[in-house]
């Protein structure tokens, strides 16, 4: 957990990454944003440097961060990406007391039909002791994953270091929830808080056919569309 600005006049706004991310990801957003509250980043579990385990469910991960929120103090604004979104409705969702407001970007509450598992597969195949620059990997990823950005992102996670190189990401148990992460669990109930869900005009994750899905969870949501935005997560 890493925190910027000071406790003011709002709540603090905990902020939680997606798939394959880190807190890191956003520390320049997070210190903009706070000049006027208190903004904490997070590692999700089996990511970073936060704690590894088997499991990796949209529980799990709401759990996790119903702690922080208990730490940091109760009610957090809660702003969640990709898999850090899904983690932050069904935090909203079952969790609603400790969330004020939540802001979900570029994700939905439905079940996807694509996967990382490709992705996943790729960073295992790296023999990543032999490695000595980063370019190496990224020159073994690119027959695989042609594009540069998507290898540029993932290989923020590889680790190089005279101590012996590693993953900054739990692979087995990333792969072994796959179908969880890009799923999203059965709930029951509603938050009634102020959301807004953020899409990308460019990206295919939030779609008009899921409006009526996120009304029904979270009745005063808002949508906003950003033309000329996609995501690479």
């Amino acid at each position: 957990m890493q925190e910027f600005g000071e406790v003011g006049g709002q709540p603090t706004l905990l902020v939680v990454h997606g798939l394959f991310g880190a807190g890191r990801n956003w520390r320049g957003l997070a210190r903009n944003l706070a000049k006027d509250r208190r903004v904490v980043t997070v590692d999700m579990r089996n990511h970073g440097e936060s704690f590894r385990d088997e499991s990796n469910t949209y529980r799990d991960l709401a759990r996790d961060l119903a702690k922080v929120i208990d730490e940091v103090g109760a009610p957090c604004d809660v702003l969640g990406h990709s898999m850090g979104g899904k983690a932050a409705m069904v935090l909203a969702l079952e969790h609603g007391e400790q969330v004020n407001r939540l802001i979900v970007a570029d994700i939905a509450p439905v079940p996807y039909e694509h996967s990382q598992i490709s992705n996943v597969e790729v960073m295992k195949c790296i023999p990543i002791d032999q490695l000595t620059r980063r370019s190496e990997a990224d020159e073994m990823m690119a027959e695989r994953i042609p594009e540069p950005g998507v290898r540029a992102f993932l290989l923020q996670s590889l680790i190089l270091s005279p101590d012996g190189n590693r993953w900054a990401l739990n692979l087995d148990a990333l792969e072994a929830n796959m179908a969880d992460i890009v799923g999203f669990p059965e709930v029951s109930g509603r938050f009634t808080g102020p959301a807004l869900f953020l899409r990308g005009g460019k990206s295919p994750y939030v779609r008009e056919a899921h409006r009526p899905r996120i009304e029904s969870l979270f009745p005063n949501a808002c949508l906003l569309y950003t033309s000329d935005a996609a995501d690479d997560n």
